[in-house]
Parts: structure tokens; C-alpha cells; sequence
């Protein structure tokens, strides 16, 4: 830089000798000798004095560049510095988060080669049904399939395209944080004797599951109320000891109470220091904050960061209220340790006894185990590598083990007998079975994909503390039966996002732009039912042509 004007100064100087010697040399200029000697010396004066001028600037520009040099080089240590300490993530791309229309295209883009997928693979099973065609679709079959995993990689490449992914991470810990912080100055309030309370009965009349789906919704009621919670488990089916048994306690200062309370009816603006929540489907008045719904605070910034909100807020509620006490968190080492438990692996989750013909169809095993090969399929083609295919495995029904060790030798299973045997409704009730039951919804949850019946409350446990792990795990499961949803909701509508002219004769029902469906089911085929709240129709509807709506307080 510094040569480049000093270059620039000569070429000026020689161009203005050479114009003022055409200047003094012009007969129109000639002046008498003495005035002209009076002119050359002033000019040469002026001359000299400009040059000094410019050797002076040059001498403060290169002091200049000096400075600046070194402040772009002690810039560029600290810089490096941060490289290291975030992991290697390209710093430019921190304040360039993409934004929640970006995000939102991306995740409709992802469903919707889901969906057709689902459509496609479906019409071809049918068309299977013909003998005569049968061997053509089936090559077919594995030609879509193949194009499908493709596609199904290079959508997770875009993804995480330009450190995305690393910016999802952090902005998830950060949020998770947040609230974790949250949920622990509400149950350690500086004065517990004046602090408002909820007092929430373990006891309901149900399986553990359940029964921590209703601890949930007493947290949420008591995060919404600005209320401590009292969690009473005297007596607990499960353990004499209590849910402590298992857990950390959910307060340091307010743990018990002597009081009852006041019987809650849903009653957002209950004035009562006490009140006591009835199970969730006995309010018939349900307030606004009930699940689906989720922080209006955090509303931007999950829509953002997660495919479905409330599952994420789900996981941060279990995630507080399962920390392992120090005894139990020993057991879940000793088990990780002795089963070999590593990732990649899928969770399969088979429930069966009590719950096939009452709550669930009976699905075998076979449909299960053809999502984990789908799943490590694309595992494969995306790491360009064979990697061992481990599943845990979790049933209540112990022939379900022996038919995997018998008719898939090609994967590794890691399951346990004996949670097997204390699941099922002989020995249901017992602090084994409890053990039992929380490492198997642990280990389902630290699994990178799910396969389960969505219908069982096991099932969605393990997806919503799966939310805990991944910035964005929405997607990482495959239920044979039913959406996700929470017992007692109020309400879980999707929107139409474009117009269909039904089928009648299928059982269609009109969509147009901007109709409300209050979602039944997904029936997995590119098909779901609903009902809608314009028309009051209740029919199957195309999945693409609708977005999930999200419910905020």
C-alpha cells in the first residue's frame, strides 16, 4: 500500500514539472527576467513545500498500516481463540440464524416426501395384491425406496448445511437452560411458607406412564399458576418408598404439606393459597394453558428451532422432573455398562398384553423391525459406511424377544428378560417393575430412532425425552398407530394450506385455504382424519395439503 503511493507521488510530481515547464515555456507567458526569476523561485518553493506535504502523509500512512496490522492481528488470535472454544463453528454464521419461514419451508419439504412415500408405498402394496404384477412392482418397490432414502439424505444435508445444525444445538442448550432455571426457582421459592401451592397425587389409577403424564400436567398447571408443587406419593403402587425411590425430589425447601387444598375446576384466576388438581379429564372447563399449548415467551423461538413445539417443552418438563437420584443413577450405569448399550441404534418399543384389543390393534413384529432396516438404510447412506444395527428392544411379551433372536441374526439386540417379565400384569405393580419400566423408557429415549405404537404412554415418553438429546428430534420416530397427543388435551388442530375438491366416495372431506381441521389420526398411507371446523365434516383429507397449528399462553 504503502509503495503504491509513494509511486502514485513521483508520477504526480513528474506530470506537474512537465506542465509547468509547458506552462513557462509558452510565448503568451513570457515575462520580464526579473519577474520571472521572482515566479520560478516561488514556484519552487511551493513545490518543495507540497512534496514535504506528501512525505509527511506517507510517514503517518505507514505508521497507520503499522497499527492497524497489528490490531488485525491480535483480532485474528481472538478470533481463533473462539474457533476452539465453540467446537470449530464458523463464527460469520452466529448472527445469521436462518429464519422461522425458512425453517418452516424446510420442515414442510421433509413431511411432505415423507407423506408421499407413505402414499406412493402404500398404492404399490395394493397393486401387489396382483399376482401377475407382483414381481415388477416389487422391483419398483425397492427402486422408489432407494430414490426415497436418497432424497431423504440430501434434505438432512441441506439441513445442516453452513454450521445450521451447530447453531441449532446451541440455541436449544441455551433455551433448555433457561427454562430448567425456571422450573427450579419455582419449586425452591425463597419463602415457602408464603409461596401459592399445587398439590398433585401420584396415586392415580393407572400404570407409570400414565401416572407420569399426570405429574406433568400438574407441572404444567402449577408452571402456568406461578405455584410450587407438592407431589404426594404415600403410598405409591409402585414403591412404599415413593417416588423418591427413583427420582430427586422436585423441591430442596417445600416438600410437604399438611393441607388438602382447595379442589381446583380449572380456574386460572384460583385465589386459594392451596388447591388441588383433580386428574386432567375431570375439568371440564380446561384453561388455555392446557397441553397442546406452550410459553407464548418461548413461541418464537421454538417454532424456529423444533418441528413440534410441545414436544420439546414436553421433554424439558420430564427432564426436570426424572432427575435420577444418586442410587438410581448408579443402576442406569451398571446397565449401560453390562448391556453394551452404544449409537447408532433404534428403539423398539412392543407393547402387548392389556393393551392389544382394548386400546391398540395387535401389529407384529415384522412391521416394526421394517422401519429399523428403513432407518439404517439411510444410517448407511449418509455416513457412506456398513454399520452395526444395534436395537433395544423393550416388550411386555417375551415371545417378542425370542421371535428377534430367532428371525433377524443379521441385528443386535439388547433387551432384558427380566423388565420383560415384571411388565407384564402379574408383577406390574412392584418396585422391579418400576425400575424396570423407567430403564426401559430411558434407553428407548437415548436411542437415535423410535419405533413404537404412539398409543402407549411408554411410547411417548421415550420420543419427548428424546427431544432432550437433539436440537430438533420431531422427526426421529415411527408410530404404527396414532399422532402424538396428550391424554386430556385440548385441542390439536392442523390448518389447511391448500384447497381439495374431495372424493366423497373415498370418504373425503373439503378443504379450503385457511380451514381449521381438528386432527383424529394419521392413518400413514398420505392420508389423514379430521374434522372440519367450518364445515363440520369428519373425513380423511390429503396430509401435504395441511400445516400443525401451534397453541400459545
Amino acid at each position: 500500500m504503502k509503495q503504491s503511493l509513494i509511486n502514485f507521488s513521483i508520477f504526480f510530481v513528474i506530470i506537474w514539472f512537465l506542465s509547468l515547464w509547458y506552462i513557462l515555456s509558452s510565448k503568451n507567458f513570457i515575462q520580464p527576467k526579473k519577474q520571472s526569476a521572482i515566479n520560478d523561485q516561488n514556484e519552487v518553493k511551493l513545490l518543495q513545500q507540497r512534496i514535504k506535504e506528501v512525505n509527511k502523509q506517507l510517514s503517518n500512512l505507514e505508521m497507520k498500516n503499522k497499527q492497524n496490522e497489528k490490531i488485525i492481528r491480535s483480532l485474528n488470535d481472538q478470533a481463533q481463540l473462539l474457533y476452539k472454544k465453540n467446537s470449530g463453528i464458523n463464527l460469520s454464521y452466529l448472527d445469521k440464524y436462518p429464519s422461522a419461514n425458512f425453517e418452516d419451508l424446510r420442515r414442510k419439504i421433509f413431511d411432505d416426501i415423507k407423506d408421499l412415500a407413505f402414499f406412493v408405498k402404500n398404492k404399490l402394496i395394493m397393486f401387489k395384491r396382483d399376482s401377475s404384477v407382483s414381481k415388477k412392482i416389487s422391483q419398483i418397490e425397492q427402486n422408489f425406496q432407494d430414490r426415497i432414502n436418497l432424497l431423504f439424505v440430501q434434505i438432512g444435508n441441506l439441513s445442516n448445511s453452513d454450521n445450521l445444525e451447530e447453531w441449532r444445538k446451541k440455541e436449544s442448550e441455551s433455551l433448555a437452560l433457561k427454562i430448567q432455571k425456571n422450573f427450579y426457582d419455582l419449586q425452591n421459592p425463597s419463602d415457602c411458607e408464603k409461596q401459592k401451592k399445587v398439590v398433585c397425587d401420584l396415586n392415580k389409577s393407572c400404570g407409570f406412564g400414565c401416572q407420569m403424564h399426570h405429574v406433568m400436567y400438574c407441572f404444567i398447571t402449577s408452571y402456568f399458576l406461578n405455584r410450587t408443587l407438592i407431589l404426594d406419593s404415600t403410598g405409591w403402587r409402585y414403591n412404599p418408598n415413593g417416588y423418591e425411590a427413583y427420582f430427586m425430589p422436585l423441591s430442596e425447601k417445600c416438600t410437604k404439606i399438611d393441607q388438602y387444598g382447595l379442589e381446583w375446576n380449572g380456574n386460572k384466576f384460583e385465589t386459594a393459597n392451596v388447591i388441588h388438581l383433580p386428574i386432567i379429564d375431570e375439568i371440564t372447563n380446561k384453561p388455555e394453558f392446557f397441553p397442546l399449548s406452550i410459553p407464548k415467551k418461548y413461541m418464537n423461538s421454538l417454532k424456529r428451532l423444533h418441528g413440534d413445539p410441545f414436544v420439546w417443552w414436553a421433554g424439558q418438563i420430564l427432564s426436570y422432573l426424572m432427575r435420577f437420584n444418586s442410587r438410581f443413577s448408579k443402576v442406569v450405569q451398571d446397565k449401560r455398562e453390562k448391556s453394551g448399550f452404544k449409537t447408532p441404534c433404534v428403539g423398539v418399543h412392543v407393547r402387548r398384553t392389556d393393551k392389544v384389543g382394548t386400546e391398540a390393534s395387535f401389529h407384529p413384529l415384522s412391521e416394526y423391525m421394517k422401519h429399523v432396516k428403513e432407518y439404517f438404510d439411510i444410517f448407511d447412506l449418509k455416513t457412506s459406511s456398513k454399520n452395526k444395527r444395534t436395537v433395544y428392544l423393550a416388550t411386555d411379551d417375551l415371545s417378542v424377544m425370542e421371535e428377534a433372536k430367532k428371525e433377524y441374526s443379521n441385528y443386535y439386540f439388547i433387551m432384558d428378560e427380566i423388565n420383560a417379565q415384571t411388565a407384564s400384569l402379574n408383577n406390574r405393580y412392584s418396585p422391579e417393575s418400576a425400575q424396570g419400566v423407567i430403564l426401559d423408557i430411558y434407553f428407548l429415549s437415548q436411542c437415535n430412532f423410535l419405533v413404537c405404537t404412539l398409543s402407549s404412554q411408554v411410547c411417548r415418553m421415550a420420543y419427548e425425552i428424546q427431544q432432550t438429546i437433539y436440537p430438533d428430534a420431531s422427526w426421529r420416530f415411527r408410530s404404527l398407530d396414532d399422532i402424538y397427543y396428550f391424554g386430556g388435551q385440548l385441542r390439536n388442530n392442523v390448518e389447511a394450506v391448500l384447497d381439495h375438491e374431495p372424493n366423497h366416495g373415498l370418504g373425503e372431506i373439503e378443504l379450503k385455504k385457511g380451514d381449521l381441521i381438528g386432527i383424529a389420526g394419521n392413518h400413514w398411507d398420505g392420508y389423514s382424519k379430521g374434522k372440519n371446523l367450518r364445515t363440520q365434516e369428519e373425513g380423511l383429507f390429503p396430509s401435504y395439503k395441511v400445516k400443525k397449528i401451534i397453541d400459545s399462553f
